[in-house]
């Protein structure tokens, strides 16, 4: 097979229908089998020469279009431009072929550069990076410009180190000629979002450097890959960045500041807390002995409001101490004469029966008429003491908000193995689809952030498994696991 050291062999074409028909056999022998032959060694060679036919290929597509962009040559097919006579005699897209034009009329406006593409000193990508360089530069500086980065790109120098250069060179012009009125180019920003086909966008723009500064802030903090299970492109983690950041300035009422909105207050009071405030003592009497048949009475001091236009979730907690339940299990063995000097009960029958009388107690303190609501609706005021909010509701078409603060509260971020991220970043995701008759609950119902919600979950088809101790698996389409635990430990014996 024939490389670019072959050249001097190769008679030049008379015609240009000659010089495409050579072309046309020369890529055809390379998409064929016999390209097979080629030592893996010399690959990379090919690639090199490649990459200069495609610099030599854009000048000469460039070149052709330029002059029947001039002549209006596809007035004589019936069409309005340029770029809608390619889109439907060349089967390109329409956006493929707008983007052909605006390399014709760049590449028409940079010689410089598309000399050194026709020779093959600079890849295509290279020459149309310096044109977007310099484009903007004034016509007396542009020139000169464009040969000092061809120069640096003929050395090696990297794309990075041309904007540099670049910056540095129009800086310098600047110096020597300011703008009496100022211009900084600030009037020509402007974003335009396109819908297309199935309300696809495309987005187009000119930013200015304030606003570019911010939009690869948002990007790269929000298009970091999230973990081995992320085999996004970076295009597409940008893409979903920028869905992340819009959709948090709408949680946030288009207000990050949150000026002008209300404030949201979790409360969260410990049962303990509850039982020391002064006349809980009181409370805890008459409560016990209205249980016991007894009358009695509430009384009981209010405690001060702990924060004013906002928006309260109480939540009462409790610790389980199972030493009280041990205390319980002697006073109820004493009770039916159980001696100390008689045949204990073995492990397994007092773990038995720890379980069974804790959960009496919990069913003994919990509910709208537990000791637990009793302290919370009689000492706290309002809106503390405002009543208990159903946390399974069944099958509901939307979360209503009191479980989505009970979820969030639960898992305070995202519920994915080894993720973490806040929950401002989330969406409550139902773990049985509704559509598959998901409950909408707090036990049936966590914390996802954005991509692991909307593309592991809903595009790729993973599975999240939350566990009764509250740790969590997901379950990959092609058999991958993930845990947000380690393995349990092996016991010893």
């Amino acid at each position: 097979m024939c490389t670019g050291s072959d050249q001097a062999h190769v008679s030049a074409p008379g015609t240009v229908a000659e010089a495409l028909r050579m072309a046309r056999a020369g890529l055809d022998y390379i998409n064929s089998p016999a390209a097979d032959e080629l030592a893996t060694a010399a690959i990379g060679d090919v690639l090199i020469s490649l990459g200069q036919l495609q610099a030599k290929l854009a000048v000469a597509h460039a070149g052709l279009l330029a002059r029947f962009d001039a002549a209006d040559a596809h007035d004589l097919d019936g069409y309005g431009t340029s770029a809608s006579w390619l889109a439907a005699r060349t089967q390109m897209t329409r956006k493929a072929a707008k983007a052909a034009v605006r390399q014709m009329r760049q590449l028409r406006e940079h010689r410089d550069v598309a000399g050194a593409m026709g020779a093959g000193l600079i890849s295509q990508s290279c020459g149309m990076e310096i044109t977007e360089l310099t484009k903007k530069l004034p016509e007396e500086l542009r020139g000169t410009t464009d040969k000092i980065l061809l120069d640096a790109a003929a050395d090696g120098v990297s794309a990075e180190e041309l904007k540099i250069i670049a910056a540095a060179a129009y800086e310098q012009w600047r110096a020597q000629h300011p703008d009496p009125d100022g211009d900084d180019g600030f009037d020509d920003r402007y974003v335009q979002v396109g819908t297309t086909f199935e309300g696809a966008g495309c987005v187009r723009g000119n930013l200015t450097p304030e606003c570019t500064a911010a939009v690869q802030a948002v990007l790269e903090a929000y298009g970091k890959k999230h973990g081995p299970e992320d085999t996004r492109t970076e295009g597409q983690r940008f893409h979903d960045a920028l869905q992340l950041g819009c959709e948090l300035l709408i949680r946030a009422r288009m207000v990050p500041d949150r000026a002008g909105a209300d404030t949201q207050v979790v409360a969260h009071i410990p049962l303990s807390q509850l039982r020391q405030m002064p006349g809980a003592s009181g409370l805890e009497q008459a409560w016990l002995n209205a249980c016991a048949g007894e009358p009695g009475y509430l009384v009981g001091k209010d405690a001060e409001t702990a924060a004013c236009d906002a928006m309260i979730v109480p939540v009462v907690t409790g610790h389980a101490d199972m030493t009280i339940v041990d205390k319980i299990i002697e006073l109820a063995l004493a009770a039916a004469g159980h001696q100390p000097t008689s045949k204990p009960l073995s492990p397994d029958a007092r773990d038995a029966l720890r379980y069974a009388i804790a959960r009496l107690a919990i069913d003994f303190v919990s509910g709208p008429n537990g000791l637990a609501g009793l302290l919370r609706t009689s000492l706290l005021p309002r809106p503390y003491s405002t009543p208990s909010l159903p946390l399974d509701i069944g099958y509901s078409d939307s979360i209503p908000g009191h479980i989505r603060r009970a979820v969030a509260l639960r898992d305070k971020r995202c519920a994915w193995p080894r993720c973490g991220r806040p929950a401002a970043w989330c969406d409550v995701h139902h773990l049985q689809h509704k559509k598959n008759g998901g409950k909408t609950s707090v036990s049936d119902c966590v914390l996802v952030c954005q991509f692991h919600h909307d593309v592991c979950i809903h595009r790729w088809g993973w599975q999240l498994v939350l566990h009764p101790d509250g740790t969590t698996s997901a379950y990959g389409p092609s058999g991958q696991v993930l845990h947000s635990h380690p393995p349990p430990a092996l016991r010893a014996g």
